[in-house]
């Protein structure tokens, strides 16, 4: 009883000596607390203004919340005559040897800031990165998860596709399809170009601004090689380019033209 009697008696003389500021202290936290609602909502409106991603903007607005808390608080308590340099020499510490542990985990949080700050790719987009081509399935704050065209799903840190090169194949609305088209020698180059001219344009799903071109691309070892490039809508890519080849492979024996195959003359000389 002793001991609860001087707990309380010290307790009441904390009080007595410190009232002012104890007072001052839960009127600056309720109203700092009113500020801190106000700045979050706030925030948000201004993200949500933006388009900005939901995930980004509930974690942003998480960090916005606690950091402005704990200022709070260590403000309060401050005011209230509780010493906070050690307690806060002590977080500055933790704090260090915590992102020194957690130097990947960290580089591919702050990847996934960069990835849902700058969009360089978004959910649906096809893409390559990283060393994987993959469907983007799902953006988190760590990783990017891919679908690849043969159904395998591929978790990738965000770390690696922030800082590496990237290509996103859905980023434009158009894409450019390239062939190349070898015919032997001898054949007749015009009639060639007649031919893919005319499967072009019949192509409804071959854009006409820009329009496409055929040309003489090089004199090979084996082949006279056209250089053939369309333009399409990106979701036309693929069925474009495989039909074309189908195209070429029944149209050119019916109009005489030939595919080569490597070959090589070999010369000999006698010698006396």
């Amino acid at each position: 009883m002793e001991k609860l009697d001087q707990y309380k008696d010290l307790v009441l003389g904390y009080v007595v000596e410190n009232g002012l500021n104890i007072l001052i202290a839960i009127v600056v936290y309720l109203i700092g607390s009113q500020v801190i609602k106000a700045v979050v909502n706030g925030t948000r409106k201004v993200m949500d203004k933006r388009d900005f991603d939901p995930t980004l903007s509930s974690w942003l607005r998480t960090l916005i919340s606690i950091s402005l808390k704990a200022m709070l608080i260590i403000s309060v308590l401050g005011m209230v005559g509780i010493e906070m340099t050690s307690f806060i020499a002590v977080l500055g510490a933790a704090g260090l040897a915590i992102g020194l542990a957690l130097q990947g985990t960290l580089s591919n949080f702050a990847g996934g800031i960069m990835v849902l700050l700058f969009k360089p790719y978004k959910v649906g987009d096809f893409i390559d990165g990283a060393g994987y081509m993959g469907t983007v399935k799902e953006i988190q704050i760590f990783n990017t998860i891919l679908n690849t065209p043969d159904n395998k799903v591929i978790i990738i840190p965000n770390g690696n596709l922030a800082t590496g090169s990237l290509t996103n194949f859905s980023k434009e609305a158009t894409r450019r399809v390239d062939w190349t088209v070898g015919i032997a020698y001898g054949n007749d180059y015009s009639k060639a170009k007649e031919v893919i001219s005319k499967m072009l344009e019949e192509d409804a799903r071959v854009l006409k601004d820009p329009a496409y071109f055929v040309a003489l691309g090089a004199l090979a070892d084996s082949s006279v090689n056209i250089t053939v490039r369309a333009w399409v809508n990106a979701a036309d890519y693929w069925g474009v380019f495989f039909d074309f080849n189908e195209r070429v492979y029944k149209e050119f024996e019916g109009h005489g033209l030939d595919f080569p195959f490597p070959q090589m003359d070999v010369h000999v000389n006698q010698v006396k």
